[in-house]
């Protein structure tokens, strides 16, 4: 192979790229390797399938232009081959044997476009700068998305707005303490990811996280799943059991809704933040535990303190540092780069729509996203994740449309998604133009009914302007004042 070997900082110089010929004809190789140079490309020559595969494997290129005709072997077995290591470098086939057929399987195995010999050398050359044009754009892309997830993630968080980068810089001052931390935020807000990420950040990380929804427990059961309980503490309790506090202990416990504790309940809990002790149900003895207590509530506990709900000791005990997270309408910047982090997570766990490094190829269609943009999510991140894991799951290419979002979420932002007629039955011999036209008249019919007959509504639910609606019914021969006429329509 007449090359010398190039790494890709050293390609990065060259102005408009760095070229493998790949062909058995040394005239071929040549002439290519005049042309291109004359171009402004640099270039390298392999004679074989296999001394190709060896420089692709060694060094550095933008694209590939490969014999279809190889002495060792096919070039569509060499395509097979580096696309196994390689799925980024763009290939181009060059072959005296073209056919529909040889076209078909050049790109079945990965190439990306398939030219015959004798070549035009303008179209080549458009054809090769084309190519590495898009190969550049996709990697400059990847390493922007990549750029941007290593720079607003903190671990499962995503977020670029000031509200979270907030958040991310009280989390790393405060989870080196031990102190007592309340979260509060709306439902969704990701109160439980927070308390994981001080967890991970602090010097208990390697000790227990225990998660409990003290809202989500039977009062008559919290206790015990609390504090634990020995045997025949109750009815029922035939064994001795840990509570969350003995199995977190050396870790974080995570109270989630702290803010439906019992007053019962709350006195014990503030002793054992206070004494660093408990005794279980049933039991004679203290435990001494070391946990670190992160509590999250999606209501004002002042609200409870002043009714008598929550005791005010505690509640000073829980707040030392208190943590806002901000609803999801308040941060709209962080929706795309929440999307494209669930569409992710969601395509991993489906097997479908990733590239070669694992990311998801889906998207929104404009018009979708600008809807997911707008929408006031009272669901917070959780909402939107559940769109995003649906949207995932009904996926048939990799542009998601309107019509897949739910229709809950269109209807709360005045879009009712259209029943189209299926039992249009055209007459035989009906013409394109009669068969659309019927098509028209049933379905402005059919939302005409569902409107009341009323046109200024029917024309917001096709989204089209009520002239044109008028000009439509006209022309379709809709008898509009025969159906409000009708009686009872009063």
């Amino acid at each position: 192979m007449q090359a010398s070997r190039v790494t890709v900082a050293e390609a990065a110089v060259t102005t408009k790229g760095r070229i493998l010929i790949v062909d058995d004809e040394e005239a071929i190789r040549e002439s290519l390797d005049t042309l291109l140079q004359l171009e402004g490309y640099s270039t390298a020559m392999a004679e074989s399938g296999g001394e190709g595969v060896t420089a692709l494997k060694d060094e550095f290129f933008d694209l590939v232009l490969l014999d279809l005709m190889l002495p060792d072997r096919s070039g569509l077995e060499v395509v097979e081959e580096v696309r196994r290591t390689n799925a980024e470098i763009p290939i181009l086939m060059l072959t005296a044997y073209g056919s529909v057929e040889n076209a078909v399987q050049a790109i079945k195995r990965g190439a990306n476009d398939f030219l015959t010999k004798p070549w035009n050398n303008a179209k080549l050359l458009l054809e090769i700068e084309q190519a590495i044009r898009q190969s550049r754009l996709e990697q400059e892309n990847t390493a922007l998305r990549e750029a941007l997830r290593r720079r607003y993630s903190f671990g499962n968080l995503i977020g670029k707005s000031e509200e979270m980068r907030r958040v991310f810089e009280l989390v790393t001052q405060v989870a080196k303490s031990r102190t007592t931390i309340l979260v509060h935020g709306e439902s969704g807000t990701g109160k439980e990811l927070i308390s994981h990420a001080i967890h991970s950040h602090s010097p208990r990380a390697d000790g227990p996280f225990v998660a409990v929804n003290t809202g989500a427990i039977p009062v008559d059961l919290l206790e015990s799943r609390l504090f634990g309980h020995v045997r025949g503490a109750f009815t029922g309790a035939t064994q001795t059991q840990k509570g969350c506090f003995d199995r977190a202990n050396g870790g974080t416990l995570f109270l989630d809704e702290v803010g439906t504790l019992g007053l019962e309940t709350q006195a014990k809990l503030l002793r054992v933040i206070q004494e660093r002790e408990f005794m279980p149900l049933g039991s004679t003895n203290m435990v001494q535990v070391d946990v670190r207590i992160v509590a999250a509530t999606n209501v004002d506990l002042t609200e409870l303190v002043a009714r008598g709900e929550f005791r005010e000791d505690l509640y000073y005990r829980l707040n030392v540092i208190q943590i806002d997270l901000p609803p999801l309408r308040e941060r709209r910047e962080d929706i795309p780069l929440l999307i494209d982090h669930f569409f992710t997570k969601y395509c991993l766990e489906n097997e479908c729509f990733l590239n070669n490094r694992k990311q998801s190829e889906l998207r929104f269609a404009s018009e979708a996203l600008q809807i997911l943009l707008n929408h006031k999510w009272p669901g917070n991140v959780r909402e939107l994740e559940n769109v995003v894991e649906r949207a995932v799951v009904l996926a048939t290419g990799p542009e998601v449309p309107v019509e897949m979002l739910p229709q809950s979420l269109l209807e709360a932002n005045g879009i009712r998604r259209l029943h189209i007629p299926t039992d249009v039955k055209p007459a035989e011999g009906a013409s394109l133009p009669e068969i659309v036209e019927e098509f028209e008249r049933r379905l402005i019919t059919q939302e005409l009914e569902k409107s009341g007959w009323n046109q200024t509504e029917c024309a917001r639910r096709l989204r089209v302007a009520l002239s044109t609606l008028n000009q439509k019914i006209q022309r379709l021969n809709i008898d509009i004042k025969k159906k409000r006429d009708r009686p009872g329509d009063h």
